[in-house]
């Protein structure tokens, strides 16, 4: 008796790790994307403004560069513009040569000054002053460059809407699967998601033609994607 007991014990516990086997066979299931957008008007932008200055010196041209931008700045404050939306981007320093021929018809470096180029960036979030910030910018020295883009504080119901069509186009398509293999659809097993906003930048020619008028700026619409992958199990 004392032998049969081992063999006995052995038996009983191979018979769970058996059903633990067979219950661990992949779950039969249809697997699908889904794409879904929402469009939001934007309610703030986003200013690149750059002040190039050359001289003779270095020191020449950061002063005439630091000077505007402070003019620039003190303009866009004085219109409403707080302090935190105000960030300086870039400040570039720079040598510039002319290549003038030798007699020998070689060409050698010859230094004839300096450029000195500030940007700012800026949040605007008054989109009716955009286009009076860009002509009083471009009066006070702004002169290169420029982009405008736009944006959403808050994103989230345009983001929500995006989420529940991707939902509803993965649904969709599942169910014209299941139909057409003959199957029925089962719960869902697993949802991931990744969306994109779609704010599209504007690059702005106008920061250099400015006249006296304010510049003309269309904001349009933001569009927001959002993608969804999504297995549903298939019933039996």
């Amino acid at each position: 008796m004392t032998r049969l007991l081992p063999l006995a014990l052995a038996a009983t516990l191979a018979l769970p790790l058996a059903a633990r086997a067979d219950d661990a066979r992949p779950v039969p299931q249809i697997s699908v994307s889904g794409q879904g957008e929402a469009a939001l008007a934007p309610d703030r932008a986003w200013l690149s403004l750059s002040i190039r200055r050359e001289a003779d010196t270095a020191r020449a041209a950061m002063d005439d560069a630091s000077k505007a931008a402070a003019d620039v700045i003190a303009a866009l404050k004085a219109a409403g513009v707080e302090s935190r939306d105000l960030q300086t981007s870039g400040l570039n320093i720079e040598p510039r040569y002319v290549y003038p021929k030798d007699n020998d018809g070689t060409q050698q470096p010859k230094l004839v000054g300096y450029a000195v180029t500030n940007s700012l960036s800026v949040r605007v979030r008054d989109l009716a002053k955009l286009g009076e910030l860009i002509d009083r910018s471009v009066t006070l020295g702004v002169n290169q460059g420029g982009g405008i883009s736009f944006d959403n504080e808050n994103p989230a119901p345009a983001l929500d809407e995006a989420r529940r069509k991707a939902v509803a186009d993965a649904v969709a398509k599942a169910r014209t699967l299941a139909e057409a293999a003959g199957v029925r659809l089962g719960k869902v097993l697993l949802i991931t998601e990744s969306s994109m906003p779609a704010p599209m930048p504007m690059q702005a020619k106008a920061f250099r033609d400015a006249g006296a008028t304010a510049v003309p700026i269309e904001a349009g619409e933001n569009t927001y994607h959002v993608d969804v992958n999504v297995s549903f199990e298939i019933d039996d």
